[in-house]
């Protein structure tokens, strides 16, 4: 498992020339009130805005590097107990061009401006205040010196704009509990200040910086003259209540589908200082019903889908609580220790009902409540435990009259802790992590799930040569205990197949009670100082690892080495304001040194001078080996295989934006084809109302297409059929919004999805030179289909050997989810909400849109009402 790839970028470390961001640091002296604060309005004419220093100068980021802005900004910061104020003039000789839109929290659209403060002053973290013309709010936390955003963080703080014939103004105040800093300290914060002129897709600075700087927050001024600045703790409670009801079709004979249900809920959410620098956030019996449904999907493989996640508590503060073990953003980059879209999720355990029976499976697990305490000292340790308990979920079973019950998820408790340590201003960061999770099993769940399972990992990052170059390496180590039943079916599941018959390295114990393994990722690269850029890196995971109890992760036995070369362009010339091109080469291996994979890819972007984008990139596979296509089977060679996808995105500043994008790829010796297409046209015909469309069709045809296992006689048959798959789905989105804090949010989703199967065969010789070779297609006289069934007569001998259902299919689904949502007082919110779910299956694989449609809307809907009312109660 040796790469001269590895060895070449050594010597490129050894030689490479870089350069650093020696830029001489501005500074800033903020005034503390002495008068009256200011009235925060939207108008700068109170007295207290005479009593501070203006500051400007800001400098061009982008496009033009260096060069003087187009248009003016200044600033002042007035500070007392319990706030900082911040004024900001940002000047314009054309105010009537000024872009004001209004939109929902941190979708900022239009002119902006932002302020941000590291009042750690450890130069990797900083708290970010922005808003829009419109007197739209967002705000984030940078991380590991600007690399990582946390958009989730929403404070409470109050701004307001206005705009007058000298541009715009923002007045912000930003009450001191919302920030995070030493006690008694010297009074030093890092401070940058940005302005968005949004007609020149132009970025300012106040503090300068380069464009190939690594990173961002080393790079802020200083904010001084907070000497006698006291922290404030923070300290919210949030109730809530929420009534709900549905409405859906009536099942005759099912007692639990009368037709209508209604739930009526009250919890509690709250964010608590425990220090200066550690905030502990409650929430007991949770709710998250305004939450955006998932899109539709149809998953042929045998791993599950990887979902965001989307509920607000689980996403503040994820960033700190990420220890990911994978590369890049496809399905390899979401390998995580902690993926929190365990917590809540649907019931796992299986049911065995008879005939007549039917069952109230409940659709998600209850969290009875969670906490987590999240920070970071003034030495540089961040802190991050989260624990939650979620609640034995039972299914009832009505049979001939008699009703039991029967769990389908137990008693179960979640921790996760995270340490981290900043060392020589954060050129060095040493952390590590656990996970636990503890189930309460039933006779039944214990053979189908894991009692305990942990794990835990050991991080080491090193920036030198000015931040331009980074060696950064994770390690971790699993451990899942359960019953012998349970831990069989942990080795024969897809993320390893223990049991495959030519894995000379691996094998089935069936006598296993507990199980270990390890995982890594090593990388090497360069990110700064130039433009060309460098990645390299090394990932494992051993074929006992298995962190899916509390984290996420496919597939085990296996190791992935990369390697990238990039070079950018950032000062606009000709026809282009910047571009990237750059290659990539990639092998993987099994950990019994078999090549599994080796590939390469050319991509590139750019962005023209008149504001459209483009990108697009080619690949090449080949020597591919798969070993899980047969489900446990033997490996299988996979034919070479080409692929390409591009796009490409009008002026994103207009009212009218169009993308165009897809995919195309090809298999060798004709085994395979894909084609997918996607569009997406978004307008805004006025400040206040965003409408954006997206279209998406994709036809797959797969000869290899795996439908069940078979046997005759003593043989095993890895029965296979050839897919032409077909996705057509329309998405809608309307977002109106009537004031920052008042908006109507829609989204809809009409989806189609069909599979048709034909060219049945088995395999035959799985390493086969010619792809042929390897699988043997079942003739007429030895299938015949029988009331939605095949039967296989394989020998021909009059009797059937192995059969398997029609695996035709075609699937409906329309999703959609209107929700209004008012924020009448900071962290204080109605939501009135309206979900609705049409869906239909059939075995056919035939797709007519305009007919498939028409059936889906003579569906009878699943309707939910909610409302939902929070009230906070804290320090304002």
């Amino acid at each position: 498992m040796k790469s001269p790839v590895l060895f070449l970028l050594f010597f490129v470390l050894l030689v490479c020339t870089t350069w650093s961001n020696n830029l001489p640091g501005r500074h800033y002296h903020a005034t503390r009130l002495t008068v009256p604060p200011p009235t925060i309005d939207g108008v700068l004419d109170d007295h207290a805005w005479t009593t501070g220093v203006w500051s400007g100068e800001f400098t061009q980021f982008e496009p033009f590097n260096g060069r003087p802005p187009s248009e003016q900004t200044e600033f002042m910061i007035l500070y007392d107990d319990d706030n900082i104020y911040v004024a900001i003039r940002a000047w314009d000789s054309s105010p009537d061009s000024i872009v004001s839109r209004l939109t929902r929290r941190d979708q900022n659209d239009g002119d902006n401006v932002a302020i941000g403060f590291d009042s750690y002053y450890d130069q990797r973290t900083a708290f970010i205040f922005g808003v829009t013309a419109g007197g739209v709010k967002f705000d984030f936390i940078m991380t590991n010196d600007g690399h990582n955003e946390d958009w989730s963080w929403d404070p409470n703080w109050w701004v307001r704009t206005g705009i007058d014939e000298n541009g715009w103004v923002a007045e912000m105040r930003i009450p001191l509990s919302q920030l995070r800093f030493e006690k008694g300290g010297e009074g030093v914060w890092g401070l940058q200040l940005a302005r968005q002129l949004y007609r020149r897709a132009e970025m300012s600075l106040w503090s300068h910086m380069l464009s190939d700087t690594p990173g961002i927050v080393h790079c802020f001024g200083k904010l001084v003259g907070l000497e006698d600045v006291e922290p404030r703790s923070i300290f919210d409670i949030t109730p809530y209540a929420v009534s709900s009801a549905s409405r859906y079709p009536a099942v005759e004979g099912n007692p639990f589908l009368d037709g209508r249900d209604s739930q009526y809920k009250f919890g509690l959410d709250a964010k608590i200082g425990l220090t200066n620098h550690l905030t502990l956030d409650l929430t007991i019996n949770p709710d998250f019903g305004q939450v955006e449904t998932d899109p539709s999907e149809v998953n042929l493989t045998a791993y599950e889908t990887f979902f965001q996640e989307k509920r607000p508590f689980f996403i503040e503060g994820r960033d700190i609580t990420r220890f990911n073990l994978g590369i890049g953003d496809g399905d390899v980059g979401n390998d995580n220790l902690f993926y929190s879209r365990r917590i809540g999720r649907r019931p796992q355990g299986q049911l065995q009902l008879g005939e007549d029976a039917v069952a109230d499976i409940p659709q998600f697990t209850n969290i009875l409540g969670a906490a987590k305490v999240t920070g970071k000292t003034s030495d540089g340790l961040s802190v991050a435990f989260i624990n939650a308990v979620t609640a034995e979920e039972k299914a009832e079973i009505s049979l001939m009259g008699t009703s039991l019950h029967q769990t389908v998820e137990p008693l179960t408790n979640f921790f996760v802790g995270r340490l981290q340590k900043d060392y020589s201003d954060g050129t060095t960061i040493i952390g590590g992590m656990f996970t636990g999770v503890h189930r309460q099993l039933d006779e039944n769940l214990a053979d189908q799930m894991h009692s305990a399972a942990y794990s835990g990992g050991i991080d080491y990052t090193r920036y030198f040569r000015d931040k331009t170059w980074m060696f950064s390496m994770h390690t971790a180590i699993s451990l899942v205990r359960g019953n012998e039943t349970s831990m069989l079916r942990t080795q024969r599941s897809p993320a390893r197949y223990f049991h495959r018959p030519d894995a000379g390295h691996l094998g089935v114990d069936s006598t296993m009670t507990s199980m270990t393994g390890t995982g890594g990722k090593i990388e090497l690269s360069k990110i700064g100082g130039g433009h060309w850029m460098i990645y390299s890196a090394l990932t494992w995971k051993s074929p006992g690892f298995d962190i899916n109890d509390a984290g996420y992760f496919r597939e085990a036995d296996q190791a992935l080495q990369v390697f990238a070369l990039i070079y950018r362009v950032w000062e606009p010339k000709g026809i282009y304001r910047n571009y990237n091109i750059g290659i990539h080469q990639y092998t993987l291996w099994n950990f019994n040194g078999k090549n599994l994979v080796t590939g390469w890819n050319i991509n590139g972007s750019i962005r023209y001078r008149n504001y459209w984008s483009s990108n697009a990139g080619i690949e090449f596979n080949h020597g591919m080996i798969s070993t899980n296509l047969l489900r446990g089977g033997p490996s299988f060679r996979m034919p070479h295989r080409w692929s390409s996808w591009y796009s490409t995105s009008t002026d994103s500043r207009k009212k009218l934006v169009l993308n165009i994008n897809g995919n195309l790829s090809r298999g060798s010796e004709d085994s395979s084809d894909l084609f997918r297409i996607g569009t997406g046209l978004t307008y805004r015909p006025t400040g206040i109302l965003n409408i954006s469309w997206n279209p998406y069709y994709m036809k797959r045809r797969e000869s290899m297409q795996y439908i069940t296992l078979g046997a005759v006689g003593e043989q095993s048959r890895y029965v296979f059929g050839s897919i032409t798959q077909e996705v057509v789905s329309f998405s809608f989105r309307l977002n109106f919004t009537l004031l920052p804090d008042l908006s109507l949010q829609y989204w809809g989703q009409p989806f189609v999805a069909t599979g048709h199967y034909s060219d049945f065969k088995y395999v035959t010789n799985p390493m086969a030179s010619r792809f042929s070779d390897r699988y043997a297609i079942l003739q007429e006289d030895q299938i015949q289909l029988i009331d939605e069934v095949y039967h296989v007569d394989e020998n021909r001998d009059g009797t059937t050997d192995y059969l398997f259902v029609k695996p035709d299919f075609r699937f409906k689904e329309f999703l959609s989810n209107l929700v209004i949502r008012w924020e009448y007082s900071p962290g204080s919110t109605l939501h009135l909400v309206w979900s609705q779910n049409r869906s239909g299956y059939e075995i056919d694989g035939s797709l007519s849109y305009l007919r498939d449609l028409d059936e889906l809307f003579t569906e009878k809907p699943h309707n939910i009402f909610l409302l939902k009312f929070t009230y906070r109660i804290g320090v304002r």
